[in-house]
């Protein structure tokens, strides 16, 4: 089996899981009212990301925490909508609806007008590092922990982190599993968390140190500062030190 086919038959095994737990997570726990699945309604684009990118000799693995905004309407990792159409290249697939759609958290797909700030840092710093996607994923493969997007009654984000109980458990079961898989599908030889909680759940076993990158939420003061400067100069040498070069091949 290729590592496209194995990273995709985890993907494929990661939605089935997660989808099973709704019921009890919603049961759970008081402040989840939502649950979205990228992974199912978003699954073409998902797939094509998988298809074109997972099998370019990635050597880091460069792990979020869950959906926000982008990977919610594009099925992609940090997946903002623009960056997806222009710089992905991956568009004009169909994007189906989550089963219960939040009034205030409405999934427009891949033509979604509104861009993810943290998906448009991290796909912009990797251009202006090594040019084109296909350079890019010879070097990085990303992936998220968790593929929910979950929300409570007003739509607020609920993040994996605030979640507690069995199925909380459960969850992070299936997400450290998939990641593990994906990992060993890729060969890959280094792993960096962007923000605390992805890089807490990085494998520490593998043979390679895992690292940290702060994430790039406009949230963060520090991926504010300086006008991002800071974080950029985070993220490169968080590369470096997992050694990734600048120059292009």
């Amino acid at each position: 089996m290729s590592a496209v086919d194995e990273v995709w038959a985890a993907a494929e095994q990661l939605r089935r899981r997660t989808m099973a737990l709704s019921g009890d997570l919603l049961a759970e726990s008081g402040r989840i009212d939502r649950i979205y699945h990228p992974l199912d309604y978003a699954r073409r684009p998902h797939e094509a990301y998988i298809e074109r990118f997972a099998g370019l000799g990635a050597r880091l693995l460069l792990v979020g925490m869950n959906p926000g905004h982008g990977m919610g309407n594009t099925g992609v990792p940090f997946g903002c909508p623009e960056q997806v159409r222009d710089y992905l290249g991956i568009r004009d697939l169909p994007v189906g609806k989550p089963v219960d759609e939040h009034p205030k958290r409405p999934v427009s797909g891949l033509a979604c007008p509104k861009a993810e700030v943290s998906g448009r840092r991290i796909w912009t710093f990797l251009r202006e590092r090594w040019g084109s996607p296909e350079e890019v994923h010879g070097r990085i493969y990303i992936v998220n922990h968790c593929p929910l997007w979950m929300f409570d009654e007003a739509g607020r984000n609920i993040t994996p982190d605030k979640l507690s109980g069995a199925g909380a458990s459960r969850l992070a079961e299936a997400c450290d599993k998939h990641l593990r898989s994906v990992a060993e599908a890729l060969r890959v030889t280094s792993v960096i968390g962007v923000g605390r909680y992805a890089h807490s759940r990085l494998p520490r076993d593998l043979g390679f140190e895992a690292g940290y990158v702060p994430h790039p939420s406009p949230a963060s003061p520090f991926a504010n500062r300086n006008g991002g400067a800071d974080w950029r100069a985070a993220f490169a040498a968080a590369l470096t030190a997992a050694g990734l070069a600048e120059t292009v091949r």
